[in-house]
C-alpha cells in the first residue's frame, strides 16, 4: 500500500497529514524522547515504519493536493478519518490538533533506499511557506553592467572635456567671463620753453558697454539696446540710433559709446544707473522674480514688469584722459590737436604721436552680471606714460606775435598771415603765429583751412625779400661791392618781358646798397648778370647760393604737411623765368620759416643754423634730454654778411628806403620789404598780392629775426605798409622780453644813390 501524498503547504498548520517519506530514506527521530518514553504532559509520537519500496506518485500542481490544502486551511481543527486510519496501521498514535509533526526530509536524488541515512538532526519547528528569492548573482551582473555603461559615458565625456576640447572650452569660458579692458597711457605734455603747459592731459571717462549684456536672453527684455540708447542720448549728446547700433553687436564684449567725457557726464550716467538698479531690486520686483515660471494657479508669472529690468546694467565707465589746451588757441597751429580717439591729428601732436602717446596697457578681470568678481583673479599690464615735449616757443613772444598778426590780417581784410620769430644764434623758433587760428579745445568752430600751419605749409613767391640772396651771391663772388654804381632805367627788356619796378621812374643812379634799399627789380637783374660771362652761367651761380640758403630744401623740422618749396633747375628756366628768379618771382617758392632762416643766416655772420622747435624731452622717469643743436652751414663769408647787414639797414633808415615803418626806437634794424604777385589757387596766373617784411635786430649785434607775411590783402598790398608795423610791434616786444640792450652805435647810413 502506497503512502498518501503530502499536501502542499504541510507542516505549517495545514491539514496535519504526515509528509510522505522519500524512497529509501531513514525515518527521522524525534529531538526529544529518543528512549521511547513519553514525556509527561505530551504525547510521544510512534516510531515511524520503514518506507515501502515503491515511490510515491508525484504530486500534480494545481489539482487535488492544492484543493486539500485549501480545505485544510479552511478547517485546521478537523482531522479526516482516513488520516487517522493510516496512522493506526503504521503504529502511530493519532495526532491531536495541537500536535505538530516535523516535516520529513526529502530523499536525496539518486540515493538508494536501502542505504542507511545519516544521523538525523533534531526536529525543527515547522516553517511557514518559504519565499523563493531571485539569484543575487544575476542581479549583481545586471547592476554592474549598467553602472559600467554609465561610468563609461562619464569617462568619455571627461576625456573630451579635459583632453580633447579643454583648450577651446577654457578659451570660450574665459571669453564669456573675462573682460579685457585697455588702459590708456597718460599722454605727454607739450610745454613752452619756460615749462608752461601748452597741451596737457586731465582725467576723463570713456562711456563703454558690454553688448552681450543687451541681448534679450541676458537683459530679459527684447529692446534693451533701444531703451538704453533713449536714456543715454540726451546725456552724451549723440543720436540714439548710433548708440543702439553699437549695442546691437552681441559678439563683442566691449564697445566704446563715447570717449573722453567729463566727470559731470560720468556722474549723470552713474546716478541714473544706480536709480534703475534700486528700482529693479525693489520688493515688488523681488516678489515677481519669486513667482516667475511658477504655475498660474499658484500665482506664477511668465514675465516681469519693465520696471524690474535695468537697461543700463551693461553700461560702464572707464578712466581715461582728455587732452586740453590751457591757453586756448595760443600756438595752436604749431602744437596741433588730437582727434576723438586721443591721437594726434595735427601739428606737433601728430608729428610726435608715438613719443607723446606712451604705451597702452591692459586689464583683464572676471565679471558676472556686469560686476567685478574680486576673487576670480585677472591680469594687469600697466600703461607707460608718454614723454613730455619742451618747445623752443617763448609763451609771451608767441602771444605778442599772434595778437599782432591777427589784428593786421583783420585790418587789411587779408586771407591769412603769419609771423615767425627765430633766435639767430641757435636757430630756435621763439614764436610761430598764424591767423586765422583756432581753439583746439573746440574744433567744431574751426574751418578745415584753419587747422594747418600756414607758416610751414604755405609755399609762396617771396618777392623782393629774395633779393637779399641775389645780392649775397654778387658780393660773395666779388663781382660788386655795396657802393658799386648801378644805372637803373625805367624799363629793361629781357627775353620776352619788358621789366619795370613797382613804380614808374626815370633813370635812377643807385649804388648797389641803393638798389636793395629802393627794392629795384631792374637794378637787381643788372647786378645778377655780373655773376657769369653769360646768362646761363649767372643762373647756375645763383642757383648754388639759393640752395645753400635752404631754398627748396627741407627745413629739418619734419612738420606734418610742411612744404620745401620749389626751385627750377637752371637748365629748365625759360624766357623771363631766368630773370624773375632774381627778385623772388616765378620759378621759386618757399615757406615763411625758410625765408626767415635766410635772414637769420646773414644775421649770424653768414652761417646757417638749421631751425628747430623742440628744445628737449622729459621721459616718464623725469629725465630731461636736450635736443641736438641745429646743423650749421657756412653760406657766405662773414664780411659779406656784415656788408649785407649794413645794406639792409639802409632799407629801414634811409628816407628812400621802403622799410621805414619797421624801425624800432633805440635799436638798429636791418630788414627788407617784399611785395609779390600771389599765385592763383588753381595754379593759373596770379590772384592778389603777398606782402612781407623780414629783418633782424639789433643790427650791430643781431639777436633775433622776425618775419611777417600777409596773403591776399585788400586794404593795401605793399610789404612795408602792411608788415612793417607788425614787425616793429613784435620785434620791440621781443627785445624787451629777452632783455636785449639797445644798440650802442648809429647805423652807417650807406649812400643809396650817386650823381652821374
Amino acid at each position: 500500500m502506497s503512502t498518501p501524498r503530502q499536501p502542499s503547504g504541510g507542516g505549517g498548520g495545514g491539514t496535519g497529514r504526515p509528509r510522505p517519506a522519500a524512497k529509501g530514506a531513514a525515518p527521522r527521530q524525534a529531538a526529544r524522547g529518543q528512549s521511547g518514553k513519553a514525556q509527561p504532559g505530551r504525547q510521544q509520537p510512534a516510531k515511524p515504519q520503514p518506507a515501502r519500496s515503491q515511490q510515491p506518485p508525484k504530486a500534480q500542481p494545481g489539482k487535488a493536493p492544492a484543493a486539500k490544502a485549501q480545505s485544510a486551511k479552511a478547517q485546521p481543527a478537523k482531522q479526516p478519518a482516513a488520516d487517522r486510519a493510516v496512522r493506526s496501521r503504521q503504529g502511530e498514535a493519532p495526532r491531536t490538533p495541537q500536535q505538530r509533526r516535523p516535516a520529513a526530509r526529502p530523499p536525496v536524488h539518486g540515493q538508494a533506499s536501502g542505504r542507511p541515512r545519516p544521523k538525523s538532526r533534531p526536529p525543527q519547528r515547522p516553517q511557514s511557506k518559504a519565499i523563493r528569492l531571485a539569484d543575487p548573482r544575476r542581479r549583481l551582473r545586471v547592476v554592474t553592467v549598467a553602472l559600467s555603461l554609465v561610468f563609461s559615458v562619464f569617462a568619455g565625456r571627461l576625456v573630451q572635456l579635459q583632453l580633447l576640447d579643454s583648450d577651446a572650452l577654457a578659451a570660450d569660458a574665459n571669453t564669456n567671463r573675462y573682460l579685457d579692458i585697455p588702459i590708456t597711457a597718460e599722454r605727454g605734455s607739450i610745454t613752452s620753453a619756460d615749462g608752461v603747459a601748452l597741451a596737457t592731459t586731465v582725467d576723463a571717462y570713456d562711456i563703454t558697454a558690454d553688448p552681450a549684456m543687451f541681448t534679450p536672453g541676458a537683459a530679459g527684455i527684447p529692446d534693451a539696446p533701444e531703451q538704453a540708447a533713449a536714456l543715454l542720448a540726451p546725456i552724451l549728446g549723440l543720436p540714439k540710433e548710433r548708440i543702439a547700433a553699437d549695442l546691437h553687436t552681441p559678439k563683442s564684449r566691449y564697445k566704446r559709446l563715447a570717449a573722453q567725457q567729463t566727470p559731470d557726464v560720468k556722474n549723470q550716467i552713474s546716478d541714473l544707473k544706480s536709480t534703475l538698479e534700486k528700482q529693479a531690486n525693489s520688493r515688488s520686483c523681488v516678489a515677481q522674480r519669486r513667482l516667475l515660471n511658477k504655475p498660474v494657479d499658484e500665482g506664477g508669472r511668465t514675465r516681469l514688469d519693465n520696471e524690474c529690468f535695468n537697461p543700463l546694467a551693461g553700461v560702464f565707465n572707464r578712466d581715461t584722459q582728455k587732452r586740453v589746451y590751457p591757453s586756448d588757441g595760443l600756438a595752436a597751429n604749431l602744437v596741433g590737436f588730437v582727434n576723438a580717439e586721443g591721437e594726434g591729428a595735427g601739428g606737433l601732436e601728430s608729428q610726435y604721436q608715438k613719443v607723446l602717446a606712451g604705451k597702452e596697457g591692459h586689464s583683464s578681470y572676471a565679471q558676472s552680471g556686469g560686476r567685478l568678481v574680486p576673487t576670480a583673479g585677472g591680469s594687469l599690464d600697466p600703461a607707460v606714460p608718454g614723454t613730455d615735449l619742451r618747445l623752443t616757443i617763448n609763451r609771451d613772444i608767441q602771444w605778442a606775435a599772434q595778437r599782432a598778426i591777427t589784428d593786421q590780417v583783420a585790418n587789411a581784410g587779408a586771407e591769412k598771415g603769419y609771423v615767425v620769430v627765430q633766435d639767430v644764434k641757435t636757430g630756435q623758433v621763439l614764436a610761430m603765429a598764424t591767423s586765422p587760428g583756432f581753439n583746439p579745445n573746440d574744433l567744431s568752430t574751426a574751418k578745415s583751412s584753419q587747422l594747418g600751419n600756414a607758416a610751414l605749409q604755405d609755399a609762396y613767391e617771396p618777392g623782393s625779400t629774395a633779393k637779399l640772396m641775389t645780392m649775397a651771391a654778387v658780393l660773395d663772388t666779388g663781382k660788386a661791392t655795396w657802393d658799386t654804381k648801378v644805372t637803373v632805367p625805367g624799363r629793361l627788356q629781357r627775353a620776352d618781358v619788358n621789366f619795370q619796378d613797382d613804380v614808374d621812374h626815370d633813370t635812377w643812379y643807385l649804388t648797389l646798397a641803393g638798389v636793395l634799399a629802393k627794392s629795384s627789380n631792374i637794378g637787381t637783374i643788372e647786378a645778377f648778370e655780373t655773376l657769369g660771362a653769360d646768362q646761363p652761367e649767372a643762373n647756375r651761380v645763383l642757383d648754388g647760393y639759393l640752395h645753400k640758403f635752404g631754398v627748396a630744401q627741407p627745413s629739418g623740422l619734419g612738420f606734418p604737411g610742411e612744404t620745401a618749396g620749389k626751385l627750377k633747375k637752371p637748365e629748365d628756366l625759360v624766357a623771363s623765368e631766368k630773370y624773375n628768379i632774381t627778385f623772388g618771382q616765378g620759378p621759386m617758392t618757399l615757406n615763411a620759416l625758410q625765408a626767415t632762416s635766410v635772414y637769420s643766416t646773414i644775421a649770424n655772420g653768414g652761417v646757417r643754423v638749421a631751425p628747430s622747435v623742440v628744445q628737449g624731452t622729459t621721459s616718464p622717469d623725469g629725465k630731461y634730454t636736450p635736443a641736438a643743436p641745429g646743423a650749421q652751414t657756412r653760406v657766405v663769408s662773414e664780411q659779406t654778411a656784415k656788408t649785407l647787414t649794413e645794406m639792409l639797414e639802409s632799407v629801414v633808415t634811409d628816407e628812400q628806403g621802403t622799410g621805414g615803418k619797421a624801425a624800432v626806437p633805440g635799436y638798429r634794424v636791418a630788414g627788407k620789404t617784399g611785395t609779390a604777385n600771389r599765385a592763383a589757387a588753381n595754379g593759373k596766373g596770379y590772384d592778389g598780392y603777398t606782402a612781407s617784411f623780414i629783418g633782424f635786430a639789433p643790427a650791430d649785434a643781431p639777436r633775433v629775426t622776425v618775419s611777417c607775411v600777409i596773403q591776399k590783402p585788400v586794404n593795401g598790398h605793399f610789404g612795408g605798409q602792411l608788415c612793417g608795423p607788425v614787425f616793429k610791434q613784435v620785434m620791440e616786444f621781443t627785445l624787451k622780453t629777452l632783455q636785449v640792450p639797445p644798440s650802442g652805435s648809429e647805423a652807417p647810413n650807406l649812400p643809396v644813390d650817386w650823381k652821374p
